[in-house]
């Protein structure tokens, strides 16, 4: 097994086909996809080299995301660019809620956190309405 991956055993199938495997990778894309739907999110951040990547082209779907990942539970930590004039409460609320559930439906890990840090706040989408 990868050391990357997290090996999450199929309980109560009965049909004795093996275990699954879920990488980290795929739980922080969930996450990063699953907090970015969340209106007033504009967008992740990464730091520096994260900002980079990006204005080059490539586009990593796990960016300001980390995640650890035990047999059976996951910890999510998260950090978010949000838009001007928000209710920032709120928001992060909603993004723990999306990323909790959008985790626990799509691998069956049970998301024990899901902490927050707003990064920054992004002044463009308010010009842009007006």
């Amino acid at each position: 097994m990868n050391k990357d991956s997290k090996e999450i055993l199929v309980e109560n199938t009965g049909n004795g086909l093996g275990t699954i495997r879920i990488s980290d990778e795929v739980v922080k894309i969930i996450a990063g996809l699953a907090a970015t739907e969340v209106s007033g999110v504009v967008g992740m951040s990464g730091g520096i080299v994260g900002g980079i990547a990006e204005k080059l082209g490539r586009k990593n779907l796990s960016t300001g995301v980390k995640v650890q990942v035990g047999e059976k539970e996951a910890a999510v930590d998260l950090s978010v660019i949000v838009e001007y004039g928000i209710q920032i409460h709120d928001v992060a609320v909603q993004i723990q809620n999306n990323v909790k559930n959008a985790i626990e439906r799509m691998t069956g890990l049970k998301v024990v956190e899901v902490n927050i840090g707003i990064q920054g706040v992004s002044f463009s989408h308010a010009e842009e309405k007006e």
